[in-house]
């Protein structure tokens, strides 16, 4: 009798060892090869922009200099997807002295694109050609891309015809030397990294 309870015992304890075996299989990241596949994973989501992951020179621009309502220091940007467009929530920050305080907020400003053309994408979607259009004729240019775990949105943007080397043909996301600004070469980082909720 002993033994046939030892038996069961034993047996009921390998059945629990193999209980890690049932694991659920994982889940398969979407496809981001094509514009219609990055717009379809981004609808509905939220991507936020903060802290370090607001570049030196968002649009080419440093984040130091005042330019009045054109300034680029920012303390926090938001966009919202919907529809195919990107809503765009941005906190400023404060110039003063020549230095941005991200801390010191402005009245918040909001955009919502009117076209989003994305073009010449990547199999992997790391890299991507991207053009947003917002009323009263802004238009920002550059290129983007996904990291390997789609958590997170790069986006390396430009104003309208002010700067050149700036799609996937001349580099990756961020390669240094790739762009041009003006007549010169742009030595900033313009890499704006949004993490995607």
């Amino acid at each position: 009798m002993k033994k046939k309870l030892l038996s069961a015992v034993m047996l009921c304890t390998l059945g629990l060892w193999g209980c890690g075996d049932d694991e659920d299989p994982p889940v398969q990241k979407p496809t981001l090869n094509s514009s219609a596949n990055i717009l379809a994973f981004l609808e509905g989501k939220s991507l936020l922009m903060e802290g370090a992951n607001i570049p030196s020179h968002p649009n080419g621009y440093s984040e130091d200099m005042d330019f009045g309502a054109s300034s680029q220091c920012y303390q926090k940007v938001t966009m919202s997807v919907a529809g195919g467009n990107f809503k765009v929530d941005s906190i400023p920050g404060t110039i003063t002295d020549g230095v941005c305080h991200h801390d010191v907020a402005k009245n918040p400003l909001s955009f919502t694109s009117t076209t989003v053309l994305i073009e010449n994408v990547a199999a992997d979607g790391s890299c991507f050609d991207v053009t947003f259009s917002f009323p009263g004729g802004l238009v920002q240019e550059g290129r983007g891309g996904f990291t390997a775990d789609q958590k997170t949105l790069k986006l390396e943007l430009f104003f309208k015809s002010q700067a050149t080397g700036i799609r996937c043909a001349n580099g990756a996301v961020g390669q240094a030397g790739t762009v041009t600004l003006g007549s010169n070469p742009f030595t900033g980082n313009a890499v704006q990294v949004y993490a995607i909720q």
